[in-house]
C-alpha cells in the first residue's frame, strides 16, 4: 500500500511539474498573438485611412483633372 501512495504523489509532482510547463506554453502563446496583431493588423488598418490622404495629395497634371 506504501508504493501506491508513493507513486500516487510522485504522478501528483509529475502533473503539478506539467501544469506549469502548460501555463507558460499558453502565456507564450497569448503573447504571441498579441504582438502579432499589434504588428500587422493595426498597421493595415492604419493604412486604410492613410492612403486616401496621400491621393488626396497627388496632382494629376496632363490628365485633365
Amino acid at each position: 500500500m506504501d508504493e501506491v501512495l508513493k507513486h500516487l504523489e510522485a504522478q501528483e509532482k509529475r502533473l503539478d511539474a506539467i501544469y506549469a510547463s502548460v501555463e507558460k506554453t499558453r502565456k507564450y502563446f497569448m503573447w504571441t498573438l498579441i504582438i502579432t496583431f499589434a504588428m500587422i493588423v493595426l498597421p493595415l488598418i492604419g493604412l486604410v485611412f492613410a492612403i486616401p490622404v496621400f491621393l488626396s495629395t497627388l496632382q494629376f497634371t496632363g490628365l485633365g483633372m
